[in-house]
């Protein structure tokens, strides 16, 4: 599996993998049809975040797939990534499940919003820096 990293503390975010061609991000175009995963983690308190995706480039030989995995680092501060929501359909609920934990905008994402989390839910709760409110409202489970 070939691994692509993108963006780093010094420098901005790189968009070589989401440059369009045709209406289409690149990798689309070659061939990666299928998005395996979207997640995303904390690299260390006060440090980047990253997006992680897994694309697999699936054609006639299925039993040996291409696969490449992509991470995208974001500075804490106003962390956004453009969303592939609108080529790969299965993105939907995972890119709002790493904008719910960890804040990570992602650009015309139709519906981001909180997945896990209550509405009025403050902070990010995956963030390594994130403290833990000490409340916790108590619902009835019935």
């Amino acid at each position: 599996m070939l691994c692509i990293l993108i963006g780093s503390a010094s420098s901005s975010l790189n968009n070589v993998p989401f440059k369009v061609q045709d209406n289409k991000p690149i990798l689309y175009v070659y061939g990666y049809n299928y998005l395996r995963s979207q997640c995303a983690y904390d690299v260390a308190p006060g440090g980047l975040l990253a997006s992680v995706y897994h694309l697999t480039r699936i054609e006639s030989r299925i039993d040996q797939p291409e696969e490449i995995c992509i991470k995208v680092y974001v500075p804490r501060k106003n962390p956004r990534i453009p969303s592939i929501f609108w080529v790969w359909k299965s993105a939907n609920f995972q890119e709002r499940e790493s904008y719910d934990m960890l804040g990570i905008s992602y650009e015309n994402h139709p519906r981001l919003k909180r997945i896990l989390m209550p509405e009025n839910w403050i902070g990010w709760p995956l963030r390594k820096d994130y403290i833990a409110p000490n409340f916790y409202e108590i619902q009835d489970a019935y």
